[in-house]
């Protein structure tokens, strides 16, 4: 199997993630983020979050990743209460079942390749050969071990974020989170992103994907559309199709 070294087992089934009644508001100026949202995730399943800037996308992303608080509503993460738990424990949660990708990569620019996916593993509690022999199978199943001692600024934007999902893969997610992956990229950079995603998708992983692409969005299973801080439809990829513009705000 593609990621049979380096993959959690989905052994429970059941929900990934279960959201409901998600609000958040930003103050000065006042941006009522989300409204309410309800979402349910399913192990294994690849959804595609779309919708016009401001709608609250990233918000809602970084509300799942435990990066920020919600002011009302619950987030289930693998079975635990993610509004129950205090900073620590959310974070031991966050390192244990969340890998985050985003659309500028954030990897350490004086670190290698290697070192940047190695890094993550050893945060997730690897010990130090652990993390390096994870890292290496990692990158050599993204096809970039020969460019594993290479500085990220050496490498193609497309070969960067492989870097970068390999390391949101380094602690065995429960769910891979990604703010739009391809957004930063080419079109051949973009197909190789694709390309990633589907292998994953294809092993189990489950996946949350923010994008604005009808064609990404097409490589999921289902497509959720959110306008206005809600949920305003989901549906089969195979029938994505951008939504109109809405304002622009603080909330993507």
């Amino acid at each position: 199997m593609f990621w049979n070294s380096v993959r959690r087992v989905t052994d429970g089934g059941g929900a990934a993630l279960v959201v409901r009644g998600l609000r958040k508001t930003f103050p000065s100026p006042e941006v009522r983020a989300l409204r309410g949202v309800d979402l349910d995730v399913a192990r294994g399943e690849f959804v595609a979050l779309m919708g016009p800037s401001g709608c609250g996308k990233s918000t809602l992303l970084h509300l799942l990743a435990g990066l920020d608080r919600a002011d009302e509503g619950s987030v289930t993460l693998a079975g635990t209460r993610t509004d129950d738990l205090g900073a620590a424990a959310l974070a031991r949660l966050r390192r244990r079942h969340v890998g985050l990708v985003f659309q500028f990569f954030h990897l350490v620019e004086h670190l290698s390749a290697l070192e940047n996916v190695a890094l993550a593993a050893l945060v997730a509690g690897a010990r130090s050969a652990e993390a390096t022999a994870r890292a290496r199978d990692l990158l050599d199943s993204l096809g970039l071990l020969d460019k594993q001692h290479i500085l990220p600024a050496a490498l193609s934007g497309g070969q960067r974020q492989r870097v970068a999902i390999a390391r949101a893969l380094a602690n065995r997610p429960t769910v891979l989170l990604a703010d739009e992956p391809t957004g930063a990229l080419d079109s051949e950079g973009q197909a190789e992103a694709l390309d990633l995603f589907g292998r994953l998708h294809a092993e189990g992983q489950t996946i949350l994907l923010v994008t604005h692409s009808p064609e990404v969005a097409a490589a999921a299973d289902r497509v959720v559309r959110m306008r206005d801080g809600r949920v305003v439809d989901a549906d089969r990829a195979a029938q994505a199709a951008p939504l109109a513009a809405g304002p622009a705000g603080r909330a993507s």
